[in-house]
């Protein structure tokens, strides 16, 4: 037996496993961290991806709004960019304190408080720079066009009228999107909420009721609602994107900077080369962490390892996720869901009311039927049992009940940066 650590919510927990039956420990691929953040920055934004640098894009008097991720992504360590970020503004863009608006880009999600806003951005800078939320359902968003996929577009108005926008955001895999980060910090991060309704409907199958065959993770060709997300973003004039790598520990690792699209689109080929991990064949069962908090802080989070870790499980096999889920489904209305999946009304309201933390909801029992899914979490068991998941609140009952013995099994302790790829057809 070999004991397993995985990071659990703000701790750890540990599972004891039979190593004959482990195909394989899988980890990203390795890149050293940055070690000097600032340089590296300074680089990026001097040398851009197919557009002028920074310093040539910015004025000296130009309004600035710089729009970054919200506290469900703090992983990516925003706070450690922003600093120096603007200190660069400051001292070679010619800009100004009170010209920049930081827009956090919480899309659907309510807006942090104070002590939030200072943990994203540094008490430094919250006490020189304006921070503010953006609210999807404002009565003040500024419409900038509809896409040629149909989505009518209307974001904050900080980031529609400043002079200039910089977009800071992370680039991982994403189950709908394909990538995460670039042209999300406009759609869904800044927009309204009819907008990332109409967007995010493209995840359906139109003609079955079912997720659309055409998104998925890492899949941007045909993606129709990657394709809407770059419409969007390419109504908002003067956009400059800097987009953060991380590596398999979640570390800062590359910064790519420049147009809102093609430096985007290096910083996927540079995820793709950290995350994706060849396996020889697929597995029985897979246990899989999502890398403690805030990555486990709700199932409508932490499920995207289920996202990542599919590709090397057999279909019926076993899914174990280790995933504390202190806050529930995150969403409040995610666990409303559970009455339509009963009373068999959750196509019609999905496809007429259709809401992100719905169709997450519809995505986790999408999975519960070609897996058993089994998850150590804080969550009741009761609570998820329509969903056709299990829920355990120990490791010993957990993999007592799981039965591994003689299946062939994955062991993945952080599944947010593993993509498992089967080399068998």
């Amino acid at each position: 037996m070999k004991r397993f650590t995985f990071r659990y919510g703000d701790g750890a927990v540990s599972a004891d496993l039979d190593e004959k039956n482990i195909l394989g420990v899988l980890h990203g691929n390795h890149v050293p961290a940055l070690t000097d953040i600032p340089g590296a920055l300074a680089r990026a934004v001097e040398r851009p991806i197919g557009c002028m640098p920074l310093r040539d894009f910015i004025a000296p008097g130009d309004s600035v709004c710089l729009i970054v991720s919200d506290m469900s992504r703090f992983w990516m360590r925003q706070d450690k960019v922003i600093p120096p970020l603007l200190d660069y503004l400051y001292a070679h863009c010619g800009v100004k304190p009170e010209n920049v608006t930081i827009l956090v880009a919480n899309g659907t999600h309510p807006g942090g408080d104070e002590k939030e806003l200072r943990t994203l951005v540094t008490d430094a800078v919250y006490d020189t720079v304006r921070v503010v939320n953006h609210d999807c359902l404002a009565d003040d968003l500024v419409y900038m066009g509809d896409t040629p996929h149909g989505t009518p577009v209307r974001i904050n108005p900080c980031a529609a009228r400043a002079d200039r926008v910089i977009c800071l955001g992370a680039c991982v895999h994403h189950v709908m999107a394909g990538f995460g980060g670039g042209r999300k910090s406009i759609l869904p991060g800044v927009s309204g909420m009819e907008t990332i309704k109409h967007n995010h409907a493209f995840a359906l199958d139109p003609r079955v009721f079912r997720s659309n065959p055409r998104i998925g993770n890492g899949k941007l060709e045909d993606n129709p609602l990657h394709q809407d997300m770059c419409e969007a973003a390419a109504l908002v004039p003067h956009l400059f994107m800097i987009n953060l790598v991380m590596n398999a520990e979640m570390q800062l690792a590359q910064i790519y900077a420049g147009h809102y699209l093609e430096s985007w689109q290096k910083s996927c080929e540079a995820a793709d080369a950290i995350y994706r991990v060849p396996i020889p064949r697929k597995a029985d069962a897979v246990i899989a962490g999502c890398g403690g908090y805030p990555k486990d802080m709700s199932l409508y989070q932490g499920t995207k390892t289920i996202d990542n870790v599919e590709p090397c499980l057999r279909r019926g096999g076993t899914l174990i996720l280790i995933i504390e889920a202190r806050e529930g489904g995150g969403p409040s209305e995610y666990f409303d869901w559970i009455q339509n999946l009963r009373d068999g009304s959750i196509e019609k309201r999905l496809r007429e009311h259709f809401t992100v933390p719905g169709y997450i909801f519809f995505l986790n029992c999408e999975q519960a039927q070609r897996y058993r899914v089994m998850m150590l979490t804080s969550i009741a068991p009761e609570i998820i049992a329509p969903m056709g998941i299990e829920a355990y609140g120990n490791m010993e009952d957990l993999l007592a009940a799981a039965d591994l013995g003689g299946k062939s099994l994955y062991v993945i302790e952080n599944g947010g940066t593993v993509i498992p790829c089967p080399q068998e057809a």
